[in-house]
C-alpha cells in the first residue's frame, strides 16, 4: 500500500512540475526580462544579463536561507501562474465549446446570436452550392458532369464553417454539436440522455481513448490562457506580442483538431456500444457466446427504432403531481 501511495505521489508530483511549475517558471522569468528591459530596450540583451549579474550577486541570494527563500517563491509564483493558466483554460473551453450560450448574460449571449445567424446563412449558402455541384454529377452524360474537384471543394467550404448547419458561434462547438444532429437523424437518439450510462459499458480501452482526446483539448485550451497572460506583458514589453500571437494561433488549430478527434471517437463509441448499452439494460437480447470466450456479442444493429427505444428508456419522466411532494415524503 505504502508503495502505491509513494508511486501515485510520484506521478502527482511530475504532473504538477511539468504541467504548471515549468512553465510558470518561464513566464516569470519573461515577465522578470519584460520589466527590466521594457519597451526602449526591448531586445538588449547586455542589459538584460548586467541586470541579472547584478542581482545575483546582492549579499541575501549569496547565503543558503535566502537561496532556499528566493527559491520557494519560484515555485509558489510559478505555481500560482500555473493555476492561474488552469482557470483561463477553463474559460476557453467554455467559450470556445459554448455548449449552453443560450444562457449567457444579456451582451455575450446576443453576441453569439449573431455570429450564430451569421454562420448559418453562411452554411446555407455553401449547401446550396454543393447540392447544386451534388445534382450536376449525377447527370447521365459524362461530359456534363463537373469535375469532381468541385464537388470537394463545395463540400469543403461548407465543413470550413460548420459540419452540421450550424447551432453554435464556434466550429468546435458545432463539431461537437454535429455528434448530437447526426445520432438523432440516423437512429433517433438523444446523446445527452444516452451518452453517461454508455460510459459506464464501454470497454476500458475506449474509455482511454476518450479521455485521452478529452484531455488534450482541455491542455490546448491551457495554452490560450498562456497566450493571454503573455498578451498582458505587452504593456511593458512589445515582443510579448508575436509571441502571445504564436501561441494563440497554435491553440486555434490544436483546439480545433482535438475537437475533431474527440467528436469522432464519440460518435463511433455510440455506434459501435450503443447496442451494448441495450444489451445491458434488457431492451435488446445477446447473442450466444462466440469462440468460446464466454462473452455475449449484441444482436442486431443500433436502427432508429433502438434508438428511440434507448432515449425513451433513459430519459427521466416525471409523474403528474410529483413536484407538490414534499422531499422525503
Amino acid at each position: 500500500m505504502n508503495g502505491l501511495l509513494g508511486e501515485l505521489g510520484k506521478k502527482l508530483a511530475e504532473r504538477w512540475l511539468s504541467l504548471l511549475v515549468l512553465p510558470g517558471a518561464l513566464f516569470l522569468a519573461v515577465a522578470a526580462a519584460a520589466l527590466v528591459l521594457g519597451h526602449g530596450h526591448a531586445l538588449d540583451a547586455g542589459r538584460l544579463a548586467r541586470e541579472i549579474t547584478r542581482h545575483a550577486g546582492a549579499r541575501p541570494v549569496r547565503t543558503a536561507g535566502g537561496q532556499v527563500l528566493l527559491l520557494a517563491a519560484v515555485l509558489a509564483g510559478a505555481a500560482a501562474v500555473g493555476v492561474v493558466v488552469q482557470a483561463l483554460g477553463a474559460l476557453v473551453e467554455r467559450l470556445v465549446l459554448a455548449a449552453g450560450w443560450r444562457r449567457w448574460p444579456g451582451l455575450p449571449r446576443a453576441v453569439a446570436r449573431r455570429r450564430v445567424e451569421r454562420r448559418r446563412r453562411r452554411w446555407d449558402e455553401r449547401q446550396a452550392a454543393w447540392e447544386a455541384a451534388s445534382a450536376r454529377a449525377r447527370r447521365p452524360r459524362p461530359e456534363d458532369r463537373p469535375d469532381p474537384a468541385a464537388l470537394h471543394k463545395a463540400a469543403g467550404d461548407r465543413d470550413r464553417i460548420a459540419p452540421e448547419r450550424p447551432d453554435r458561434p464556434t466550429w468546435s462547438g458545432d463539431r461537437v454539436h454535429a455528434v448530437a444532429v447526426r445520432l438523432d437523424r440516423d437512429h433517433h437518439l438523444d446523446l445527452a440522455t444516452v451518452w453517461p450510462p454508455l460510459w459506464l459499458e464501454l470497454p476500458a480501452a475506449v474509455r482511454a481513448e476518450l479521455t485521452a482526446a478529452r484531455a488534450d483539448l482541455s491542455r490546448a485550451a491551457a495554452l490560450a490562457g498562456w497566450a493571454v497572460l503573455y498578451a498582458s506583458l505587452t504593456v511593458w514589453w512589445w515582443p510579448a506580442a508575436p509571441l502571445a500571437l504564436v501561441m494563440a494561433l497554435t491553440a486555434r488549430h490544436r483546439v480545433r483538431a482535438s475537437t475533431d478527434a474527440y467528436a469522432r471517437l464519440m460518435e463511433a463509441a455510440v455506434r459501435l456500444h450503443g447496442t451494448t448499452l441495450a444489451v445491458a439494460l434488457g431492451l435488446l437480447p445477446a447473442a450466444p457466446a462466440d469462440g468460446g470466450t464466454g462473452r455475449l456479442p449484441p444482436a442486431g444493429p443500433l436502427d432508429r427504432e433502438l434508438g428511440r427505444a434507448l432515449t425513451r428508456h433513459l430519459r427521466p419522466r416525471r409523474e403528474p403531481g410529483a413536484a407538490a411532494d414534499p422531499p422525503g415524503g
